[in-house]
């Protein structure tokens, strides 16, 4: 599978400017072969093994695959959105640039221009293996644990959780080329345009679900690990005006709910699970279950990763662990705290 040409760049403007129809558009692309299947092994593929240039060269990319042949059944279903789909995803030879057109598109202003941004996100994302990997790890998260995502091609054309933690990853590329000016021009526009705030110098590990994406901020010297989720409302952020290493550490697999707030160069345990509205303001050891403002230990995660389960009611558990504080004679202000916790769940 090799990506699009130079010249058929060029062209590209003039074949939409024709009106392709959907017959005539099927016509020009090249049939894909391939059994189809709901969920495709993508953590299982080779993409640790040294190959030529990058995956775009290979011959075998199942959720490529996936998106082109979900993209040709829902053009047949709404013609009315033909276009739209060739333009975005069938007129293109890989992840990669049909990923770079629809960024582009998203994030052009009339000081980024489209043309430009697809210029950019091409040749970071093509010549990057760590972020052609993370590219289709995190489809596959949205995939696994986001109910309300319908299909690979969806993920890639309308949900800007994955949008704006695939624009930060090229941005994040260029910081570490040192072009920090456009780094951050493209922060600004991520924040405009969906509502996400992710420093370019921030570390983010692969396979992560941004749920939602809305309110999410993320500090300079913050770091998630792998196969993390974040729900809407996420502050990863510092105490002050400190300098240096000042931002939260959360570790694989953890899970934050919405509107969790974790301040300072604290770390969240591999396997923890924040509960929604929760204040963090210390550690939090590996594969518990913190709520509370601030955050407590309420019990321990004794099943699958939170992360992956995406089971984040805290609340029965919460209130058992206040009944048997307030029996104990602990504070009755803890009492009200938990009440207001639950109530906010609910």
């Amino acid at each position: 599978m090799g990506c699009v040409s130079e010249n058929r760049w060029e062209s590209f403007p003039e074949m939409l400017s024709t009106g392709l129809s959907l017959n005539e558009t099927e016509d020009a692309l090249e049939s894909v072969q391939f059994p189809f299947e709901k969920v495709f092994p993508v953590y299982a593929m080779s993409l640790t093994e040294p190959q030529t240039d990058s995956i775009v060269k290979s011959d075998h990319d199942p959720i490529w695959d996936a998106v082109r042949e979900e993209t040709k059944l829902e053009a047949e279903k709404e013609p009315i959105l033909s276009s739209f789909l060739y333009a975005s995803i069938l007129a293109h030879d890989c992840l990669e640039q049909a990923l770079a057109f629809v960024l582009a598109n998203r994030l052009q202003n009339p000081t980024l221009l489209a043309t430009q941004l697809m210029d950019i996100f091409s040749h970071v994302m093509i010549h990057d293996r760590d972020i052609q990997r993370s590219i289709r790890l995190d489809v596959q998260a949205f995939m696994d644990r986001d109910p309300a995502c319908l299909s690979y091609s969806s993920a890639l054309l309308y949900l800007k959780g994955y949008h704006s933690l695939q624009s930060y990853r090229v941005a994040h590329a260029l910081w570490k080329q040192g072009r920090k000016l456009l780094a951050l021009a493209l922060q600004s526009r991520i924040s405009e345009v969906f509502g996400v705030d992710i420093h370019p110098a921030a570390k983010i590990g692969d396979g992560i679900l941004l749920d939602h994406g809305t309110g999410v901020v993320i500090g300079e010297t913050a770091v998630i690990g792998n196969r993390v989720s974040l729900m809407h409302g996420v502050t990863l952020g510092g105490t002050g005006k400190e300098t240096g290493d000042r931002h939260p550490k959360v570790g694989d697999l953890a899970l934050l709910g919405a509107c969790v707030t974790v301040l300072g160069n604290i770390k969240i345990g591999e396997g923890a699970m924040v509960a929604a509205g929760s204040l963090v303001l210390k550690h939090v050891p590996p594969h518990s279950m913190v709520a509370g403002t601030p955050a407590q230990v309420i019990g321990s995660i004794d099943e699958q990763d939170p992360s992956l389960t995406m089971n984040h009611d805290a609340t029965k558990e919460f209130f058992k662990h206040v009944a048997v504080g307030s029996r104990d004679g602990r504070s009755k202000c803890a009492l009200n705290k938990s009440f207001f916790f639950i109530h906010f769940e609910a």
